[in-house]
């Protein structure tokens, strides 16, 4: 039986191309994510296929109603969202938000995640988010942000 031999040059060619089938680089718009990302920033996301399940307080590419956004996931399928004086609650509980320094002072909600997941944008006063578009189904999320650069 014969067996095939690569060329080091095509070996190297396709090793510095993996990287590229699992991320790929986002630039953040916008000041939603403030101060937690800037607007310019470029991020590293993984591509849907490699991202798995949203989990709490991850940040995520999400392909909303308005285009692509990044945001914060806050709530789960079967988890409810409410913002009280500043402050969110999730089914009832506060949320430890340090990441938030721009609250958002209004009453709203509750938001049901119902079998999608609520997300969020850090900056809540500037941030059109789930609070505005419900809850967003798994194959309206893009991919996970895993690192960023100024």
């Amino acid at each position: 039986m014969a067996t095939m031999k690569l060329s080091p040059y095509i070996s190297a060619f396709l090793l510095a191309c993996i990287p590229f089938a699992l991320f790929h680089p986002v630039r953040v718009r916008g000041n939603s994510m403030a101060p937690t990302l800037k607007d310019g920033q470029v991020l590293l996301a993984l591509w849907p296929w490699c991202s798995g399940k949203p989990d709490l307080g991850e940040i995520w590419l999400l392909n909303s109603p308005e285009g692509s956004v990044i945001k914060r996931v806050l709530a789960l399928p079967g988890q409810e969202l409410e913002q009280r004086n500043g402050y969110l609650l999730r089914s009832g509980q506060p949320v430890d938000e340090p990441y938030v320094y721009y609250r958002d002072i209004k009453n709203g909600g509750p938001w049901s995640a119902k079998d999608g997941y609520l997300l969020l944008g850090d900056n809540r006063p500037a941030s059109r988010d789930s609070r505005l578009w419900g809850p967003m189904q798994k194959d309206m999320i893009g991919g996970r942000i895993l690192a960023r650069k100024s």
